[in-house]
């Protein structure tokens, strides 16, 4: 009973408790629900092999027996099918061979141009950017893009957007046989039975192509007009261009699957245990599609996403409830002072305060999981609108994100009231009435000691990482959570600190003329915990806002700075898409270009077993040494990459095994086996140095990189014109360095960035609510402080102006020890950096800091000033008579 009426009396006080707390409960059963939908990838059935009894292809997985166990690994390049499994396998029933290659479409132009498309020229330069690629180069069915927004890529959903005869629309290619494995049905027209005739896919919004329509394609073989002799629906999964079965097997020789109209037994009895074949039926046919693992690697983003938001979410409710409980458990010190002196006892008044608490917490967090249960389809909608979830990114029907998050607002709710509540508990009366007039003691020994242990933790944690292992700070999950301890820490001695902090920034407007400044800065002073409640919150958002965009930023721009250091070519070429390789067209021609110091490269990976326990996979690229050092300056630590050849490799510092000339065992991107000598050893960085072998080594990878440097007294625009020549021919585009540069810089990932605005907004979102409800809260006991300057002849714009500053000013010193967090985080960056050779500068996000602090700073304004104003209509005699 004395809850319940306590809860009537301060009714203002426990609605900003149960209105943080709803918020918070609701952010997090929100973010719960959409998590809980990113653990289960949506089941699907085979595509491209449906209607196939079995398939046989390579091994895509690297198996390797340990001491512990077999431990498995992706290969980065799946052999094809030999010849003699093929002729073997032909012996117990029909087979079907499958290729897989670029076959990019454009309609072939009339007239004029018409010559230049039968020699494969393309007088305009294709279109740019990271999202255009498959519009040059085709979508690559054995390895397309992942992750979100890329479903459209790999269907070719970009080919609606394609313009006849200046765009290439990206396809891929197939002999036409295996199409009925999918299966594919002729909608109109026939089956190609001549070199230069194709059947092409049908989708809604596609390129408008129809039987009998001549149209230019692109294939690994070279350019050339084709005749579309028939046309069939698309499925869905792949645009395609369906070539005669020889066609096809000139153009990519290389059998990638095998159909087999036979039994599985048969099949597998006749491969034997160490073929190195995976033979696929029923559901395991998936296996064979284009990318069949994309669904669950797009969902790898979107789970760190909302996984680090849920983490945010429930560290800034959390912080912003205690803040808020303490304040008001403060606000009733008299009450309480009161009750001790009727003869409450400690006890009685801390189960007093926790009924309350449990009372607020059950109602707040019941209307958090409704708030939560409506609001998580209006957060996955906005995640795949702007692209940081897949198109088919949709809410399960788990329900344990709603009781988690409703037993989390309780127990927060329960851990904020009992800090304060422990010590109104042990105030004598004689002291709480006296505490009532002036803050004071606001630091308890046992909150000392939580800070310093807090603090000590913030700071001996990164000390100790950047003597260990200073790469351990750049992670994701480093720079998120280590600010948090930072945070408790300044939020624990917000108390102590606000009182300097305050003075220092009232210093200027308490000397000027009039009295506001003076008021505001002894008021700041006096009323401590009112402002360490206000600026609690506004330091967590400043601390995190300027700590994540600033350590992205930061890292950003040191990747930015390796790259100008490492490439010192003129020009550099790169395939566009991930997995893809180059035109070979263009790679000759570029070759052939006089004057210029071509280095051909190619993206891989290599594995190697770590303490016999653990498959460790790292991107690799497959160069020529003798042109390596003519395009790049790469920080080696130890050895020369002149050293680098076919029985060799070149490692970063980050591998076990970093003495020049030591061997190690390691799996190349086709799952071969091979014992390499360590060349040379590289810096870490920032993670982006990787490792270096040749050619031979390269896992049957294509050339996705060209290096182009103007060898010394040739002539530039000559070369330039050359390889502009070769790229319009072929549709690649040529950039300068500066341009690839600019292209790879920071800033570029909009995705990032998007993440992390929504991120943020969650943080503002629940400071925001914090501001406001503390403010009104502390206003409400501030009526007869009001009356009081009333009665001594300020006016009332008067009073509302230095009511503003006060709340802004707490706003001020909020952001002040936020500022402190953010920059210690960031010198933490800077110092891992420079210890892993990466001589970059801090990049400090000051218009995401000024756009929180202002907004802030406004709300703060406006939330003091509302419950204020209301105040002052009333007579100022009636409010100074009033009891609190």
């Amino acid at each position: 009973m004395l809850a319940l009426s306590g809860m009537r009396t301060r009714w203002i006080t426990f609605v900003g408790s149960f209105v943080a707390l709803a918020l918070g409960v609701g952010l997090i059963a929100a973010t719960g629900l959409a998590l809980a939908a990113t653990f289960d990838a949506p089941e699907r059935g085979p595509e491209r092999f449906a209607a196939a009894p079995v398939v046989v292809r390579a091994a895509d997985h690297l198996r390797v027996d340990t001491p512990t166990g077999t431990r498995t690994k992706p290969l980065d390049h799946p052999g094809p099918v030999g010849p003699r499994t093929a002729d073997r396998l032909a012996s117990l029933g029909r087979t079907v061979e499958d290729r897989t290659f670029p076959a990019d479409v454009t309609a072939a132009p009339t007239g004029p141009d018409a010559k230049a498309a039968r020699i494969g020229a393309d007088a305009k330069q294709p279109r740019t950017g990271p999202d255009v690629a498959a519009a040059l180069f085709g979508a690559d069915a054995k390895q397309p893009r992942t992750g979100p927004g890329t479903t459209a890529a790999r269907t070719g959903a970009d080919a609606g957007k394609s313009r006849p005869g200046q765009d290439a629309e990206a396809r891929v290619g197939h002999p036409w046989p295996v199409a009925a494995a999918a299966p594919y049905r002729l909608t109109s027209g026939r089956a190609p039975a001549a070199p230069g005739e194709v059947v092409v896919t049908i989708r809604p919004g596609g390129a408008p192509l129809r039987t009998g329509d001549r149209v230019l394609v692109r294939t690994p073989a070279g350019n050339g007009p084709r005749t579309v002799v028939g046309t069939v629906a698309g499925r869905g999964f792949e645009d395609a261009v369906f070539f005669t079965d020889d066609e096809a097997a000139r153009i990519s020789p290389d059998i990638d699957a095998l159909v087999v109209h036979a039994d599985a037994t048969a099949v597998r009895r006749a491969l034997g245990p160490d073929s190195g074949m995976d033979v696929l039926t029923g559901h395991d046919r998936r296996r064979a599609d284009p990318d069949p693992d994309r669904d669950a690697r797009a969902l790898v983003s979107v789970n760190a996403l909302l996984g680090t938001a849920a983490g945010i979410t429930l560290f800034v409710s959390a912080a912003v409830v205690a803040s808020t409980f303490s304040f008001a458990v403060a606000q009733r010190r008299r009450e309480f002072g009161l009750l001790r002196t009727a003869g409450a006892t400690p006890g009685q008044i801390r189960r007093t305060v926790c009924a309350e608490a449990v009372l607020v917490g059950v109602l707040a967090s019941a209307a958090g999981v409704w708030l939560g249960a409506g609001g998580a389809p209006l957060l996955v909608g906005r995640m795949t609108g702007a692209g940081l979830a897949p198109p088919w990114f949709a809410l399960g029907d788990a329900s344990w994100p709603l009781h988690t998050a409703f037993w989390t607002g309780v127990f927060v709710a329960m851990a904020g009231a009992l800090v304060s509540c422990h010590r109104a508990g042990r105030t004598a009366p004689t002291e709480a009435l006296r505490e009532a007039a002036v803050d004071s003691r606001v630091m308890p020994a046992s909150r000392w000691a939580a800070a310093v242990l807090v603090l000590l933790a913030g700071l001996g944690l990164p000390a100790l990482a950047l003597a260990v292992d200073p790469g351990d700070l750049l992670g994701r999950k480093s720079y998120i959570t280590r600010p948090m301890l930072l945070v408790v820490g300044f939020a624990l001695l917000a108390p102590v600190l606000v009182r300097p902090v305050g003075r220092l920034l009232t210093w200027l407007p308490a000397r000027l003329p009039g009295a506001t400044g003076v008021l505001v800065r002894e008021n700041t002073a006096a009323g401590v915990r009112r402002t360490a409640a206000v600026a609690a919150p506004v330091l967590i958002t400043v601390a995190l806002a300027a700590t994540l965009t600033g350590t992205v930023a930061t890292l950003e721009e040191a990747r930015a700075a390796e790259s100008r250091t490492a490439t010192t070519a003129d020009f550099v070429v790169t395939s566009g898409q991930e997995g893809r390789p180059m035109a070979p067209a263009f790679v000759e021609r570029a070759r052939a270009v006089e004057g210029a110091v071509v280095s051909v490269s190619r993206s891989t990976a290599v594995t190697v077993l770590e303490e016999d326990t653990a498959l460790v996979t790292s991107e690799a690229r497959a160069v020529d040494p003798a042109r390596l050092a003519a395009v790049s300056e790469l920080p080696v630590t130890a050895g020369r990459l002149s050293d680098l050849d076919d029985g060799a490799i070149v490692v970063n510092e980050e591998w076990l095994t970093t003495r020049v000339g030591d061997r190690v065992t390691v799996w190349l991107g086709d799952g071969r086996k091979a014992s390499l000598r360590i060349a040379a050893v590289l810096a870490t960085g920032t993670g982006d140095n990787g490792v270096y072998v040749t050619r031979r080594n390269a896992g049957g990878a294509g050339v996705d990189r060209i290096d182009v440097k103007v060898a010394e007294g040739a002539d530039r625009r000559a070369v330039a014109a050359a390889l502009q020549s070769a790229g319009a021919a072929t549709g690649t585009r040529v950039t300068t360095r500066a341009e690839w540069l600019a292209a790879t810089g920071p800033g570029t990932n909009d995705q990032t960035r998007t993440g992390l605005r929504m991120i943020l907004g969650i943080a503002l979102l629940c400071t925001a609510t914090a501001l406001a409800n503390t403010l009104v809260m502390a206003n409400s006991d501030r009526v007869r402080d009001l009356a009081v300057l009333r009665l001594a002849g300020a006016t009332a714009p008067q009073v509302l102006r230095l009511v503003a500053a006060e709340a802004v000013v707490a706003v001020g010193v909020g952001a002040v020890l936020g500022g402190v967090v953010a920059a210690v985080n960031l010198l933490v960056v800077w110092g891992a950096l420079v210890l892993l050779g990466v001589m970059s500068a801090v990049v400090v996000p000051w218009g995401t800091l000024g756009l929180v602090v202002t907004a802030a700073a406004l709300l703060a304004a406006v939330s003091a000033v509302l419950p204020a104003s209301l105040a002052l209509r009333t007579r100022p005699v009636e409010l100074a008579g009033a009891r609190e």
